[in-house]
C-alpha cells in the first residue's frame, strides 16, 4: 500500500487478506503528511521532466493524462467504489504521479533526478523562460501605460 493511500484514505488497512475498509473517521499521520508535504513538490517536477522527455514512452505519459484528467475533471468518484471512492483528490494526485515516475526507464528518472538536483532540469529552464517572459510582458505593460498617462 502506498504512502498515499495510507495517508489520505479512511480507514484503509492493508493485511494478509489485502485492502478492507473501515468505517472509523479519516485518520492522518502527521509524520507521513509532512513527508509527503515536502516530497510531492519534488515528484511533480520529476513527472514534469519526464512528461517532457521525448525518450519516456507515451504509454505511461498517456496514463498520467487520463488519470489527471479524471481528477481535475468535473465527475467525481462515487463514494461506493472501493478504495477509489474514498480517496479525496489529493491522495489520487499523488498516486498518479508515482505510478508514472515508477513506469518510466529508471536510468531516465535517475537522470532526471540529478538535474534537479543541480538545477539545470527541463523544469527549471521552463520555469526561468517563464519568469523572463513575464517579467519582459510586464516591463511592456508599464511602458504602454506611461506612454497613455502622458509620463
Amino acid at each position: 500500500m502506498t504512502d498515499a493511500l495510507r495517508l489520505f484514505s479512511p480507514a484503509i488497512r492493508g493485511g494478509a487478506d489485502g485492502v478492507r475498509l473501515g468505517s472509523s473517521a479519516m485518520s492522518l499521520d502527521l509524520v507521513r503528511a509532512r513527508q509527503l508535504l515536502f516530497t510531492m513538490p519534488r515528484q511533480a517536477k520529476l513527472a514534469y521532466c519526464l512528461l517532457r522527455d521525448p525518450r519516456v514512452p507515451r504509454a505511461p505519459k498517456m496514463v498520467l493524462g487520463g488519470a489527471m484528467g479524471v481528477i481535475v475533471g468535473p465527475f467525481d468518484v462515487p463514494g461506493w467504489i472501493p478504495v477509489l471512492g474514498q480517496l479525496d483528490m489529493l491522495a489520487m494526485s499523488v498516486l498518479a504521479v508515482r505510478v508514472f515516475v515508477r513506469s518510466c526507464p529508471e536510468d531516465l528518472v535517475a537522470e532526471h533526478e540529478a538535474a534537479l538536483k543541480i538545477k539545470s532540469s527541463i523544469f527549471n529552464q521552463d520555469l526561468q523562460a517563464t519568469v523572463g517572459a513575464t517579467a519582459l510582458a510586464g516591463r511592456s505593460m508599464i511602458g504602454r501605460l506611461r506612454r497613455r498617462i502622458g509620463r
